[in-house]
């Protein structure tokens, strides 16, 4: 290939060329990413300053929302870059970077997911043994090993798709560098990397799939069983929402890194794209804080708290100030007792 063109960096596309929908996304694609990072450390704080809440279900919840703070970030403030600036460019590295840390983000998401479904299933199913089987030790273990896994995992299929030849072209037609965009662009044979990316993603997503279905069918067999209409209520209330994530969010993965790369339209795959890069970060927090009475009633407490404190604070502050001015011999006339008008229901 004498003629051909090594590339040494890529440019990333937008949805639309026209200004107007360029600044349409770029507000789109903002609002979710600042919306996202807002309830998803919101639900950190409170889970970390409620007593309450330090319980393997919500240390795992914990855990996603960190997770889900860090996967959004590897796309969506590149792509309001592109989008809003023009500016497409990303060098080799950097794509190296972006896929890796998508790879890695989506990995750990799906196992979180799994886990999930594990320790609901052994909190309705086997309630008597749940603090035996999910204690601390073993929550932190399953949560290490998803991001360790997810490291090699990761690192695997960065390292094989980046030790292609790239010299076609530079233009990525996705808003950021995934494999199956990447592999389009190669000079080199891909058969073996489309291969490697369709098994791993039918064992990886399958298995994964397979254990949250068989988790969940006992789950409903056993909800069912329930006595009364409230028991079963707030017990789908805590399914319902984590099967509608994994349906999101393994489906549209599987329809792009299972198809065919020949076979994949530009606009279809970076819509598809959303679906698994930014919709489950965005929707995670929605789902955990509207829909989650205990998560509700924490804020609460959280915030009841925090004007206590600061009312607390603001009365010694001003006893101090008031006793101060006495010992100086100033004559200050004040009401013996302060009224604050917080109304804390």
């Amino acid at each position: 290939m004498p003629n051909s063109t090594v590339v040494t960096e890529f440019l990333l596309t937008g949805f639309s060329d026209v200004w107007e929908f360029r600044v349409l996304h770029t507000m789109l694609f903002l609002l979710m990413y600042l919306a996202t990072l807002t309830g998803n450390l919101l639900i950190v704080t409170v889970i970390i300053l409620d007593q309450r809440l330090h319980t393997p279900m919500y240390f795992f919840i914990l855990n996603l929302s960190v997770l889900d703070m860090c996967y959004i970030s590897v796309t969506v403030p590149k792509a309001c870059v592109v989008f809003l600036l023009n500016n497409r460019a990303i060098s080799m590295v950097g794509c190296a970077v972006q896929v890796f840390l998508v790879f890695l983000c989506a990995y750990a998401e799906l196992l979180l997911l799994t886990i999930m479904a594990r320790d609901r299933y052994v909190a309705i199913c086997q309630p008597l043994h749940y603090h035996v089987i999910m204690t601390p030790r073993v929550c932190v273990q399953m949560t290490l090993a998803s991001v360790l896994s997810g490291l090699v995992y990761a690192a695997g299929h960065t390292g094989n798709t980046f030790h292609l030849s790239f010299c076609h072209s530079n233009v990525v037609h996705q808003f950021f560098c995934d494999a199956p965009s990447l592999l389009k662009l190669s000079c080199s044979d891909t058969l073996s990397n489309e291969i490697v990316i369709f098994a791993s993603t039918v064992i990886l997503g399958g298995g994964c799939f397979s254990f949250i279905t068989m988790s969940y069918v006992h789950i409903f067999s056993t909800v069912l069983k329930f006595p009364t209409r409230r028991e079963r209520r707030k017990a789908f209330s805590t399914c319902i929402p984590h099967i509608l994530i994994v349906i999101v969010f393994l489906g549209s993965g599987a329809s792009v890194y299972m198809k065919p790369s020949s076979n994949s339209p530009q606009v279809q795959d970076m819509v598809i794209s959303v679906f698994y890069s930014i919709v489950p970060p965005f929707l995670n927090p929605v789902i955990y804080t509207l829909r989650n009475k205990q998560i509700k009633e924490a804020i609460r407490r959280v915030i009841r708290r925090t004007f206590t404190s600061f009312r607390k604070t603001l009365i010694i502050s001003t006893h101090s100030y008031l006793d101060c001015r006495s010992d100086n011999g100033s004559k200050i006339i004040f009401s013996s007792h302060l009224k604050f008008g917080f109304d804390y229901n």
